[in-house]
């Protein structure tokens, strides 16, 4: 063995060990879900208890138990009663925080169900629920003691099959994705297991995903809706689904998404999983993709299925920000006064925490104009967040940005590698 690859082992096996025996001091080999209302308006928000559920497996990180990204809109974390310290942490964006960018949110109140995932405590612990304020910055929001030990904690109670995808080994060092159904009815079971097995044969023919899916595992659960099809409000189209997605979502015809986070977790919960992906039943382009929430697009689109899914999942995996413009949806996004936490754009506020500032050729100009010099260089460019001013991506083009192309640019890559990284330690 390479003396160099020796020397990293010894350095970094003592922190695995003692991160492994962290895990084993405090948590236990399964999940607990806190479920709660995410309610507000445009201006607020607030968050009301739901109930604790038990779900049978833990799928994450023994070892990457806090939350060192910087990514999010909210974070969560898990405190020890007894020692007062942070056992565990994560942070997440959810429906509700996009939904604060629109119209709609200006004039009424709304509630989203919603909940957090995490390691079993074996003792009585603290969650703390965290948001952004408009200056970037984690203020806390709740707060709930949490005894595992309760009788009130709802038990699992499975109701669906299963299968494994593609399996390459243990979940704890492993990127684990649940694949669920929307809009199959009873006797398309074939037709979800086949859109399943195109999923993985599509999504890991794009890099850097094909150079690493040894490091992933794919599971279904058979979930059938009483009705086939999908949903589209705008055109006066209802299904009764599973999942209860539909298209039209804050007015946009093609975001298809599922306010019932819940519903969606009690069917994701019958498997080990990181992360959860919808496919839906449907021709229909469009989905969408929330950090640490789930992603859900069409799985018979006759040709950006492939596309669609490395572009979600980038949303889903760590938040990779959208870089075309033009969403009316999402015209207020991002405040210009503010950097965005997003990997892959910036206002240029505070450009020098960002990792992609040293991947730059000294010779670039920041920002970068977008001609035909600097066409496959990493830059600063204009155009992004869905708007055409003030917010900035790193090339010209990249999957987050255009399907006109069939690459990640280098940031986007460089980020995704090291994200799997946080998730299969």
């Amino acid at each position: 063995m390479n003396a160099k690859i020796v020397l990293f082992l010894l350095i970094l096996l003592p922190g695995i060990l003692k991160a492994q025996a962290t895990f084993e001091k405090y948590f236990l080999e399964k999940t607990l879900r806190f479920d709660y209302y995410h309610c507000g308006n445009q201006n607020e928000e607030t968050y009301f208890f739901d109930e604790l559920k038990e779900e049978p497996y833990w799928a994450g990180s023994k070892v990457s138990l806090l939350d060192t990204t910087g990514y999010g809109v909210q974070m969560f974390k898990i405190i020890d009663l007894a020692s007062n310290k942070v056992i565990y942490s994560r942070s997440f964006c959810t429906l509700f925080n996009e939904w604060q960018t629109t119209e709609e949110a200006g004039q009424i109140h709304k509630a989203f169900p919603e909940s957090v995932v995490f390691p079993f405590p074996k003792a009585p612990v603290r969650i703390e629920l965290y948001a952004r304020n408009k200056k970037g910055h984690f203020e806390k929001k709740m707060e709930q003691r949490i005894d595992p030990s309760s009788c009130f904690i709802r038990k699992f109670s499975p109701l669906y099959e299963t299968q494994e995808i593609a399996y390459t080994g243990n979940p704890a060092q492993r990127v684990d994705l649940a694949l669920i159904p929307e809009g199959y009815s009873a006797n398309e079971k074939e037709k979800f297991l086949e859109a399943c097995r195109n999923f993985v044969k599509e999504f890991f023919s794009y890099s850097p995903y094909k150079e690493n899916r040894h490091r992933f595992n794919v599971r279904a659960v058979w979930a059938p809706s009483l009705e086939s099809g999908v949903t589209l409000p705008g055109e006066h189209v209802w299904r009764n689904t599973a999942a209860k997605a539909q298209f039209y979502t804050f007015g946009s015809e093609r975001y298809q998404m599922i306010e019932d986070f819940q519903g969606l977790r009690d069917i994701a919960a019958h498997v080990p999983y990181d992360h959860i992906y919808v496919l839906s039943n449907t021709q229909k382009y469009g989905g969408g993709g929330i950090y640490n929430f789930y992603g859900i697009s069409a799985a018979h689109h006759p040709t950006s299925t492939g596309k669609i899914y490395v572009h979600e999942f980038g949303h889903v995996l760590l938040g990779l920000g959208d870089e075309y413009t033009g969403d009316a949806a999402y015209s207020d996004m991002y405040s210009l006064k503010t950097e965005p936490w997003e990997a892959n754009l910036t206002t240029l506020t505070d450009f020098g925490r960002k990792e992609w500032k040293k991947m730059i050729d000294k010779s670039t100009p920041v920002p970068t104009p977008c001609t035909e010099e600097y066409k496959n260089k990493i830059g600063v460019f204009e155009g992004g967040g869905y708007v055409n001013k003030g917010v900035y991506r790193p090339c010209q083009t990249c999957l987050m940005r255009e399907f006109s192309t069939n690459d990640f640019c280098p940031v986007c890559k460089r980020a995704i590698l090291k994200q799997i990284d946080f998730l299969c330690r």
